[in-house]
């Protein structure tokens, strides 16, 4: 059933722009899964991921509540989804074994979900275009992580796939460019200003003082990441953390399958971190700490120097996640502060999937060490002798 058009009031300039913009990512969501049948998207294709009519569902529900509930004041359009829909208490690991909405029945669930919001939107305005934001990110973020099931499961469309598989800037292009970028010490500002949005993660800037390091110009590459395997790279003990080593022996880890799918100049995909960081001592390197990692992207920025790959695949580093010095959870402490501590390691960068509003430079991305359903890779780092 189709929500019924109710005519809203004329809304003010930043409602207006709030509903386009969602407008817009709501086109780009359904379209992605369009493909798709209901049994496509109501499977479990990994317990790691949630069904993609999980995530259609998820999507409604969070909207419902931060601009509908909170912002609007309204009553929760379907109160008893809430514990269903809510990723803490409906953890990945059961979201295919309980009895969440159906692929229509989601669909229908996020069009009521969005009569509700703009017309809260068109009445109420946007406020100070926090939330619409936070809303609107949270969809772009989970559109990301869909693609990755889409990717376990082998049904990401051609077209996609040709964005992973795309090969960085043609050697010849680059080829007089050096192979590092050398990085002076000094001090920087680390973090999202106080103006615009920013997750609660990215905040309070601060100044962060650094030695002289050297971070590779490019990513690393399926052909590298190919050489490295049929040079020992997962045979050879010494290139291993005792916790890596662990993991590979227990699961047979090998590279994975898009490594000699892809093309061999794409930036390497779906690494996880122990592998990242076995990679990177087998080379005599560092995967770069965060704050090395944000130094380059800003100076490089400001010097005319050149990053080449950026944005094409999560790029690992060396740090745990944690808060910064002085870090408020922000606008609730599920989204960033229970995931610090050090079993989680940062992410930097983005990725071929991102959305650029997202993956801004200040962004930070978190995962297990074990993860390769990310699409993640590795950028080198070296320390400098001072």
């Amino acid at each position: 059933m189709a929500a019924r058009a109710v005519k809203n009031p004329t809304p003010s300039a930043d409602a207006a722009r709030a509903i386009s913009d969602m407008r817009e990512v709501r086109e780009c969501t359904l379209a992605l899964v369009a493909h798709l049948d209901e049994h496509q998207l109501e499977r479990v294709v990994s317990p790691i991921m949630s069904p993609l009519a999980w995530d259609l569902g998820h999507i409604a529900a969070y909207e419902d509540l931060w601009i509908g509930h909170r912002l609007g004041g309204l009553e929760l359009l379907r109160p008893e989804l809430a514990d269903l829909y809510d990723a803490f208490e409906t953890p990945r690991a059961v979201r295919g074994e309980i009895e969440a909405l159906g692929a229509a029945a989601a669909k229908e669930y996020m069009e009521l979900v969005r009569a509700r919001t703009e017309a809260v939107l068109c009445e109420r305005g946007a406020g100070d275009g926090v939330l619409c934001e936070m809303v609107l990110r949270h969809e772009l973020q989970h559109a990301e992580t869909m693609r990755q099931t889409m990717a376990i499961a082998r049904v990401l469309p051609a077209q996609e796939l040709a964005k992973m598989n795309a090969p960085l800037e043609p050697a010849a292009e680059s080829a007089e460019l050096e192979e590092w970028v050398q990085v002076p010490a000094g001090s920087f500002a680390m973090g999202a200003g106080a103006a615009g949005f920013a997750y609660d993660n990215e905040r309070p800037r601060h100044t962060v003082e650094l030695g002289a390091f050297a971070i590779a110009r490019r990513p690393v590459t399926n052909a590298s990441w190919l050489r490295f395997s049929e040079g020992g790279g997962y045979e050879r003990r010494e290139w291993w953390s005792r916790e890596g080593w662990a993991w590979k022996q227990q699961h047979d880890i090998t590279h994975h399958a898009s490594v000699h799918e892809g093309s061999p100049e794409a930036p390497v995909c779906h690494v996880s971190w122990f592998e990242a960081d076995a990679f990177a001592r087998a080379h005599g390197a560092l995967l770069p700490s965060e704050q090395q990692w944000e130094r380059a992207a800003t100076w490089t920025q400001q010097s005319g120097e050149r990053l080449l790959g950026l944005g094409r695949a999560w790029e690992w580093t060396a740090s745990p996640f944690n808060g910064y010095p002085g870090f408020v959870a922000y606008p609730y402490r599920e989204y960033s502060e229970v995931f610090f501590g050090e079993d989680y390691r940062v992410l930097r960068g983005g990725s071929w999937a991102s959305h650029p509003r997202v993956a801004s430079v200040t962004f930070r991305n978190w995962d297990l060490p074990v993860r390769r359903q990310i699409f993640a890779g590795v950028r080198l780092a070296r320390e400098q002798a001072p």
